[in-house]
Order: structure tokens, then C-alpha cells, then sequence
């Protein structure tokens, strides 16, 4: 079953990009490439796409309003492709909370040599966006196969002694397709007194800031994008910067995070692998690991080593995730104490920090 894809962009070189680029993919179709939304619903009524491509900014009708039209009428799986720049950030946080899967990004200057370079990403992310749990977002689901790629190993060695337990209690998120809006929903039912948060949500570079500011102003807790050295304390949450690795560290009594390049761990970069091995190694039996929806294995390998160093783990169920990779995953590995569905995870979190 080959996946059917519909591109939306005003620019031409990116339609003809992305249709070439797309189209080296046996398993992927692209059933047409049309410059704004208008044209894009007449082309829908001759067939309908398994996952839309598309732009924000175009004539006529903007990528948002058609966006939450779609998922309004007929919900599909659509994957933002925007520009790479901090309004470009701001509009696609707006395309997400609107339903939108996952996005691309595409550079103002050097557009056809960057998505030919870049065009592993995209296929990856077409190909998590049919994948979608249609439960909650209404079609079939495509199975894909997982690739081969770098471990944590690259970033920082494993771990072979387990901390000692204390009262200080560290709650590490790794999400990837979807998890923009599972991680609102789970952040915004926090109170302001919960334990401190380290997240790995897989996003490119500048749109964590802009998703940070976001879920800042939704929630009681403080979010923000995670700087080197940035201690981790209650009623917070740091989320790793796009492009850049987050570790937890321990200094004394306290815990930070440490921010590193390095290469692409599980084809991520943030890679929840990495700040998973990080937290086995520095809070062990003082941790709490989630790992919520997205597709592939980042996060199993290190949920697995969080497991083994004594601490609490939990999966998000099958049945709230928008790709039920990631945990089902873990879960293979023997790394998930339990499964919980979406709407309980921040009662877990606070049941957590309430020492139980």
C-alpha cells in the first residue's frame, strides 16, 4: 500500500522539489502539487490524500484556515512544511495546536539544495504522518520499517551503577509525532507545585522557543526552552533545543542540564535516548520516565537503562497516541512499568512528586 500525498505551496521550486524528492520513495505517491488551498480542495474531490504537505503563508486561502477547516470536515494528516525563521515559528506553533502532525522546515535562500540534502526528514516525516492513529484522525494507519542509525553511545557512555535514592525527583518526557499536543495536554493539568521536567520533544531548531512561549502561557507551571547550565526545579519544565542534545546532570544536591552538540542519535538530534541514559546515570531511583507518542525507537534504549537503574517508567497507551512507536517500543524492551493513557499522565507526575 503505497501512501498518496498532496503538496500545497505557492512556490513552484518547492512544489517541484518536493515532488521529485518524495517521489524517489517506492512506497509514497504524489498525487498532485497545487500553489494554495483552493486549488488543493478541488483536487481533493477527484482523490482524496493520505497526507497533505503544506505550506502556511499562501494566497487566497492562508495553511491555518484551511488546516482547521480540514480537521473540522475531514481530518487527515498533514505536515507543515515552513520556513526556518522565528515568524515562520510562531505561525506553525498555531498550525500544530490545530492538528497538525509534524513539521519541515525550508530556508529562505538555498531552498532546492537544502531539501535535496534534507530529504530524509521529510520522508520520515510523510511517512510518521500516515501512520497517524486514526482513531483521532480518521483513516488507515501505514506501517513503515524502522532504520538502522546511532545510538547514545555517541553522545555519552551507559551507565553501570545505580544511584542512591532521595527525596529530589526528576520527571523526563521523550515525544515525538504528536506529542505537541500531548505534552499540552499533559502540561497544562499540572498544578504549579510538581516536580522539575526534562523534555526531548522532536523539533527542528527555533521552533522549541516559540512552542516553549507557547505552553508558557497556557500552563501554571513555567516552561521554557533549556539553556546550558539551567538548574531543574519544581513547578518547571525545559525543553531541549532543537537541534542540540539535552543532558541531566547532578552537582551536589542539585540537578541541571547540560546542552551538547554531537551527531543525530536514532536519526534525532534532540534524541530522547540521550537525555533518557543521561537521567539513568544522574537520578536513577529519582526519576520518573515517560514516553509518549511518536514514531520509530528513540527513547527505548534509554527508557530500557532508566528501568534498569530502578526508575519509575511509564508508556502512553496505544490507544491516545497519535503513533504508537515510540512506547510500543519500550514497551519490547521490558522498559515500561506501565501504560497510561494520555488524560492520566499528569495525575501520574503528580502522584510522583507527591512521594508515592
Amino acid at each position: 500500500m503505497t501512501i498518496k500525498v498532496l503538496i500545497v505551496d505557492d512556490s513552484a521550486v518547492v512544489r517541484q522539489v518536493l515532488t521529485a524528492n518524495l517521489s524517489q520513495d517506492p512506497g509514497i505517491t504524489v498525487i498532485g502539487a497545487v500553489a494554495d488551498p483552493v486549488f488543493a480542495m478541488a483536487r481533493m474531490q477527484l482523490q482524496w490524500p493520505d497526507v497533505i504537505v503544506l505550506d502556511v503563508e499562501m494566497p487566497r486561502m492562508d495553511g491555518i484556515t484551511f488546516l482547521k477547516k480540514l480537521m473540522a470536515e475531514s481530518p487527515t494528516p498533514v505536515v507543515i512544511c515552513s520556513t526556518l525563521t522565528e515568524k515562520g515559528a510562531e505561525t506553525t506553533m498555531q498550525a500544530l495546536a490545530a492538528g497538525a502532525v509534524s513539521i519541515v522546515t525550508k530556508p529562505k535562500l538555498g531552498l532546492k539544495q537544502f531539501l535535496e540534502d534534507d530529504s530524509e526528514s521529510l520522508l520520515s516525516a510523510v511517512k510518521a504522518a500516515a501512520r497517524a492513529n486514526l482513531r483521532r484522525l480518521g483513516k488507515a494507519a501505514v506501517s513503515v520499517p524502522v532504520q538502522a542509525k546511532l545510538t547514545a553511545d555517541a553522545i555519552l557512555p551507559a551507565s553501570a551503577h545505580s544511584m542512591a535514592e532521595t527525596t529530589d525527583r526528576v520527571v523526563a518526557i521523550g515525544t515525538s509525532t504528536g506529542g505537541t499536543q500531548a505534552l499540552e495536554m499533559v502540561l497544562t493539568a499540572l498544578p504549579r507545585v510538581c516536580p522539575g521536567i526534562v523534555i526531548v520533544q522532536h523539533m527542528p531548531e527555533k521552533f522549541t522557543g516559540a512552542f516553549a512561549e507557547r505552553l508558557n502561557k497556557l500552563c501554571q507551571i513555567e516552561v521554557r526552552e533549556a539553556v546550558n547550565n539551567d538548574r531543574v526545579l519544581p513547578g518547571q519544565a525545559l525543553i531541549a533545543p532543537g537541534g542540540r542534545h539535552m543532558l541531566l546532570k547532578r552537582s551536589g544536591a542539585h540537578y541541571h542540564v547540560e546542552i551538547v552538540d554531537g551527531p543525530p542519535v536514532t536519526r534525532h538530534r534532540p534524541s530522547v535516548d540521550v537525555l533518557f541514559r543521561s537521567v539513568a546515570k544522574c537520578a536513577g531511583k529519582n526519576a520518573l520516565g515517560i514516553i509518549m507518542t511518536g514514531m520509530g525507537d528513540d527513547g527505548a534504549k534509554g527508557m530500557r537503562e532508566m528501568h534498569d537503574m530502578g526508575a519509575r517508567t511509564l508508556g502512553q497507551d496505544e490507544e491516545s497516541c497519535v503513533v504508537y512507536g515510540m512506547p510500543k517500543e519500550a514497551a519490547k524492551l521490558g522498559a515500561v512499568n506501565r501504560e497510561v493513557p494520555l488524560d492520566k499522565m499528569a495525575y501520574e507526575i503528580v502522584f510522583y512528586g507527591n512521594g508515592h
